[in-house]
């Protein structure tokens, strides 16, 4: 993008929080970083006053003026340590240092040092390092006390650095800087951040409920735009699913009434076994069509989501199953809060748990907690089913020759309704045969 096409963009963008961002940023770490510099400079460089340095030089000048002078060259080397060094000089030009400039922080410790050395009209001078000329090898920090009889007593040193060692004062300064950006990039970036994260929370809810609520239009402007159409295909679709309903629901209840007719017909021929045949047929279209109705007019897909007991509705789902003299077994937690729909839990859950009953034999339900989600196991000693058949029993009024019979009252709906209500919780379910016979069926609801 060229720089005028950038600069007549609308202002909420990303693009622009980006960029405006990541200058912020930089802009705050410099001016920390400087910030930091300057206090750790005062930190790891302190006032010579309060350094203790000039009572220890005051001291070593005191002493070499006092003894002889053919000791005192030896005293100076003997004074020197790895902060400075001393050296005592005959003359002033020996120094070879260049001409001073007046300071007034130097002031102050120059006359606390003549202070010190009992001299009140002792000569002292004090070198920087950008006092000296440009490229000088011998630049640095320098002390030039005068002694009693006109020699000098010179300390020198090519760093200051008499309070915290270089490596851990950059280690700090470093550390400080990088705190401060990341704080800094954490503030400017939730402006972007939390659009996004509510975007996908409601993604994630239109998901597992599809009459969810349309997302609030929020964030820059390629966010809002995002989200304007999101809201759009949702409402579609909800449009949709319930024109479909409507049509499948309206076609099925249509379908009554020329069977109706038909069984009307049937009661004027005269051959029983004929007669019998179609009141069968008319009989197993009628059950179809009334599992149909029922199942596009569930009243369970318009329950809202709620938190609940899953625990306590498999508790309640087997309890009614032992009422009716039927014995199911149970291994669930204690207590396990999930949010969906229970209604419609509940009534998938009771589907896989009749097919179990009707097509095999010692019925079990296990609950189990994971850190993304629930796993639900329905499995039974029965035939099974072959695995050739394992993704076609979901489809409608899908029915295995040899394993449902007329009489069962099954038509091939209850897998897909248990299906479609687990898809729109979110989650998935699976069939899988038991390896000493027996059918698996795995329900597996994710955490919203």
């Amino acid at each position: 993008m060229k720089p005028l096409q950038w600069l007549n963009c609308p202002s909420d963008t990303v693009a622009r929080w980006i960029a405006l961002t990541t200058m912020a940023a930089m802009l705050t770490a410099l001016l920390l970083t400087w910030a930091l510099s300057q206090l750790a400079g005062v930190w790891a460089r302190p006032p010579l006053l309060q350094t203790g340095l000039l009572e220890s030089l005051a001291s070593i000048s005191r002493i070499i003026d006092a003894a002889p002078v053919e000791q005192r060259p030896s005293i100076a080397r003997f004074a020197s340590n790895e902060i400075y060094s001393t050296t005592w000089l005959r003359r002033f030009e020996d120094a070879e240092v260049p001409t001073p400039y007046d300071d007034a922080e130097f002031r102050a410790g120059e006359e606390f040092l003549r202070s010190q050395l009992g001299n009140p009209n002792a000569r002292i001078l004090g070198y920087e390092p950008d006092e000296w000329p440009v490229n000088d090898p011998r630049a640095g920090y320098a002390l030039l006390v005068e002694l009693r009889d006109g020699s000098w007593v010179k300390f020198s040193a090519f760093t200051r650095n008499w309070g915290l060692d270089p490596l851990p004062r950059n280690l700090i300064v470093i550390a400080l800087v990088l705190l401060s950006t990341i704080a800094v990039a954490l503030i400017a970036t939730r402006h972007l951040a939390g659009p996004l994260e509510r975007f996908a929370r409601g993604a994630r809810r239109f998901g597992s409920d599809f009459r969810a609520p349309p997302i609030a239009v929020e964030g820059p402007r390629e966010i809002r735009q995002a989200i304007v159409a999101f809201n759009a295909m949702q409402a579609q679709l909800q449009h949709f699913i319930h024109d479909r309903t409507q049509m499948l629901a309206a076609i099925s209840h249509d379908l009554r009434t020329p069977l109706t007719r038909m069984r009307l017909r049937g009661e004027f021929i005269d051959d029983p076994e004929q007669q019998a045949k179609l009141f069968r047929d008319v009989d197993e279209m009628q059950a179809m069509i009334n599992s149909a109705l029922e199942f596009f007019r569930d009243e369970a897909r318009l329950e809202p989501a709620t938190a609940f007991d899953l625990a306590g509705l498999l508790h309640t789902l087997v309890d009614d199953y032992r009422d009716a003299g039927i014995e199911v077994q149970l291994s669930p937690p204690g207590r396990l809060v999930y949010v969906g729909r229970p209604i419609g839990i509940k009534r998938a859950l009771g589907n896989l748990l009749d097919n179990a009953i009707k097509y095999g034999r010692e019925p079990a339900v296990t609950l189990e907690q994971g850190a993304h989600g629930v796993l639900i196991r329905v499995r039974d000693r029965g035939p099974g089913i072959d695995p050739a058949y394992q993704e076609e029993v979901f489809k409608p009024f899908f029915r295995i020759e040899g394993s449902r019979n007329k009489h069962t009252g099954g038509v091939g709906l209850g897998l897909c309704a248990a299906r479609a209500i687990v898809l729109e919780h979110g989650g998935s379910l699976s069939l899988r045969n038991r390896p000493r016979g027996g059918l698996d069926v795995r329900v597996e609801l994710p955490f919203t």
